[in-house]
């Protein structure tokens, strides 16, 4: 499967951004699919998982309610709602998909190229 992320932008603190990943090449709902990011002189860390039907979600501590993650397997499309956003969530953000739900970044074998998210003060 191929994925294509996009939808970052420069946003304000307390603003709102919207992210897609779009899947190509293979089954979407067949896929767990996850978001990750990775801020200058950091490591990738995890943000968010989904599962197949799209019912079970996981979110890192630092954003649990303030994005959420969704996806559309008519559109073969996974997405990332991201408000009240903060300083601290600038990063390229990235999904991939994995054969199981999991934080582990080793065990998601598919990457999108990222999307550049930066948030002002």
């Amino acid at each position: 499967v191929q994925l294509q992320a996009s939808g970052g932008g420069l946003a304000q603190t307390g603003g709102s951004l919207r992210l897609s990943c779009a899947a190509s090449g293979g089954t979407f709902s067949d896929y767990l699919m996850a978001w990750f990011r990775q801020a200058p002189g950091k490591e990738r860390e995890f943000v968010a998982n989904i599962n197949w039907s799209g019912k079970n979600t996981l979110y890192t501590d630092s954003v649990k309610g303030r994005f959420t993650m969704s996806r559309d397997n008519v559109k073969n499309t996974a997405y990332q709602q991201m408000d009240s956003l903060q300083p601290e969530d600038t990063a390229v953000y990235y999904c991939a998909t994995a054969p199981r739900l999991t934080r582990v970044l080793d065990e998601y074998d598919q990457w999108g190229q990222g999307t550049q998210v930066t948030v002002s003060s």
